[in-house]
């Protein structure tokens, strides 16, 4: 899977200054900091995109669907 790493990186950052904003402090984030989080929420959404393929698959689809991602995030005890 590849992903946009410019979009990607962009989105990341966004989210991050808007969750950030919820502080009375302003915090400021090292870019190594970012990377990781970065890094860390790609391989989740591979990981977790792989599982909804077999989902799907199992189901004998060959396109994924929203119940797929649900059931993969059921099935590894993820709350919703």
């Amino acid at each position: 899977m590849v992903i946009n790493q410019h979009g990607y990186n962009f989105s990341t950052k966004r989210f991050v200054r808007g969750f950030s904003q919820d502080f009375k402090t302003h915090p400021r984030f090292q870019s190594s900091a970012l990377m990781a989080l970065q890094e860390a929420s790609e391989a989740y959404s591979v990981v977790l995109f792989e599982d909804t393929n077999l989902c799907a698959i199992h189901a004998k689809r060959v396109t994924i669907m929203p119940k797929d991602i649900q059931l993969a995030r059921h099935i590894r005890g993820e709350r919703a």
